[in-house]
């Protein structure tokens, strides 16, 4: 990737030309046309998640990450990308901004593994920087832990984050999950009643619900799931636990249920089993969008 080597170069010389590149990028809607998002997610690198499937290391190398992402920000129906400053700051000195939605991440501080898992305090975007660089959503995790007194201080600096956000006219998407500890580390619930009740208890965070969108997982019993808010609502792509296919299967039932805006994704289709990076993203696009984009013919 030639431009990388500018791409240092800038940091090391010339960083204010970050700040240029990401005022310079052209901006658009949130929602257009059909009314559906696809967002290619790379924030796990800033929580020491570098593992897909098999490959424990697969998003160390940051120059493979970058190139991932640039190619899946071409394809057709792509709305845009979520990461931390550092992921948005590369992509906004690479060019490939312009036109496309930037969902700033929040981070957790919780770091996968450590003994202080649980203490999810930011530690990546706050409000006031997204809306100096013109970041056109805001993201943040949100794991409750019943049995873990740090959850209260979660959910609290989560509701601040939110009520900025509204103040802000900033969209903020929320991903809950009921996490608990299981042998020295977090394990969040994937059964539907604590899919709701996770929602039910982001969907009160902050003093005002106007601008709030939620990040759910994809589990059995969709149904209920988007019964439980009027909120918009993102598909949580996630790490597949099965084959390819079954999990494109899932998420085009569950993008058909009202509510459901569209899919947040990352290392399912920026790291699929076979490489095909494109013919992932253009299978997932056409799921989104119905239709709208002619999927990239897969390799066999």
């Amino acid at each position: 990737m030639s431009d990388v080597d500018d791409l240092r170069r800038i940091r090391a010389e010339e960083p204010e030309r970050i700040a240029e590149a990401l005022r310079a990028r052209r901006r658009r809607p949130l929602l257009t046309g059909d009314g559906r998002l696809f967002i290619v997610a790379a924030d796990h690198p800033a929580r020491g998640a570098l593992g897909v499937g098999r490959r424990p290391a697969a998003m160390a190398d940051r120059v493979d990450l970058l190139e991932r992402l640039a190619v899946a920000l071409e394809r057709p129906g792509v709305d845009g990308v979520l990461g931390t400053p550092d992921i948005i700051d590369d992509l906004a000195l690479l060019g490939v901004l312009s036109d496309k939605i930037v969902v700033g991440s929040m981070n957790r501080g919780g770091l996968q593994g450590a003994s202080f898992e649980m203490d999810d305090r930011f530690t990546a975007y706050d409000v006031p920087a997204m809306t100096r660089d013109g970041i056109d959503a805001a993201k943040l995790l949100l794991r409750i832990n019943l049995d873990d007194s740090g959850t209260a201080t979660t959910l609290e600096s989560a509701a601040a984050a939110v009520s900025r956000a509204a103040d802000a006219g900033l969209p903020i998407i929320l991903e809950p999950f009921m996490s608990r500890w299981e042998d020295g580390r977090i394990c969040n619930d994937l059964t539907t009643e604590a899919v709701v009740k996770s929602i039910a208890i982001a969907a009160g965070l902050g003093n005002s619900s106007a601008y709030t969108w939620l990040k759910v997982p994809v589990v059995p019993g969709m149904e209920r799931v988007a019964e439980a808010s009027t909120m918009p609502t993102l598909l949580l792509g996630g790490d597949p636990v099965s084959g390819q296919d079954e999990t494109f299967a899932s998420w085009e039932q569950a993008l058909a249920l009202p509510g459901v805006r569209g899919l947040v994704v990352g290392r399912t289709l920026l790291y699929p089993e076979d490489d095909d990076v494109v013919g992932a993203v253009d299978t997932a696009a056409a799921l989104v969008h119905a239709g709208a984009v002619v999927p990239h013919p897969r390799r066999s």
